[in-house]
């Protein structure tokens, strides 16, 4: 089965207003758009946009500026969560990105909680998850939890490898929690991808992809992307691969790497 690809309009695109991406990622061929955040946009007309250019949002952000791994912060965490599960409903979104740390319009983690131990961090992701995956089941929509790059991008953060993720998908047992699993952040953070793809893809939802180190195009970094794919499709991955990358000079040569890169 060939892979599903979609474009991140908030990374891909920037030279077009937003209502304008949709088309022209439609017109080159993508099954699909993503976006970052919803609550500072008009949903109606951002879901105008995408039914006039025929083409679905599969994914966007599903948590704000409150950390899963803080247990005095989960109401408010689930609290959030609820309104950006109505958001995707209103958006026709089937899965929201969460994470175990709230993150800034930057991508910096705002609540490390450095004074908390690593098993209270721990303990209180997973009780945060098997609430969120209760809100998620009522809604009908996905949870994609997503491991990040603390070398580079998002030093503090607490979730960052595959294997933990996946375990703790895995141990909450609720078919709306996933992970996702980006090529970018997990090639810097632990290499060895289709290694990992192998041993996890059953409980990916969702994938994220960009070359590392650059966060650009196909070609641009170190990934081997055709082996990406190949593990992914004999894994048995039928989820979208989202190309949340910027282009190193200009979205038309991205979208050239994109198709040449398999």
């Amino acid at each position: 089965m060939a892979l599903r690809r979609a474009a991140h309009l908030d990374t891909m695109y920037q030279e077009l207003p937003l209502p304008d991406r949709f088309q022209a990622a439609r017109d080159d061929g993508f099954d699909a758009v993503e976006l970052w955040s919803w609550e500072d946009r008009d949903l109606a007309a951002v879901r105008a946009a995408a039914d006039r250019a025929g083409i679905s949002i599969c994914c966007c952000d599903g948590d704000g500026p409150v950390s899963l791994i803080d247990p005095d912060r989960r109401e408010a965490y689930l609290g959030y969560l609820r309104r950006s599960l109505a958001a995707a409903c209103l958006l026709g979104v089937p899965g929201v990105t969460i994470h175990s740390n709230g993150l800034g319009p930057d991508g910096g983690v705002l609540d490390p909680r450095d004074d908390l131990s690593h098993t209270v961090k721990l303990c209180a992701l997973y009780d945060g998850l098997r609430a969120s995956a209760a809100l998620a089941e009522q809604a009908g929509v996905d949870l994609y939890l997503e491991p990040l790059n603390v070398t580079t991008d998002h030093p503090g953060n607490f979730l960052r490898d595959t294997r933990t993720a996946a375990e703790l998908v895995r141990l909450v047992g609720s078919p709306r929690l996933r992970v996702l699993f980006d090529l970018y952040h997990m090639q810097l953070s632990e290499g060895h991808l289709c290694d990992t793809i192998r041993q996890y893809a059953d409980t990916f939802g969702h994938v994220h992809a960009a070359d590392a180190p650059g966060r650009h195009e196909p070609g641009t970094g170190e990934i081997a992307f055709p082996r990406v794919y190949q593990a992914l499709e004999q894994a048995g991955y039928t989820g979208f691969v989202s190309y949340e990358l910027f282009p190193a000079r200009s979205t038309a040569e991205a979208v050239a790497a994109i198709r040449a890169s398999g």
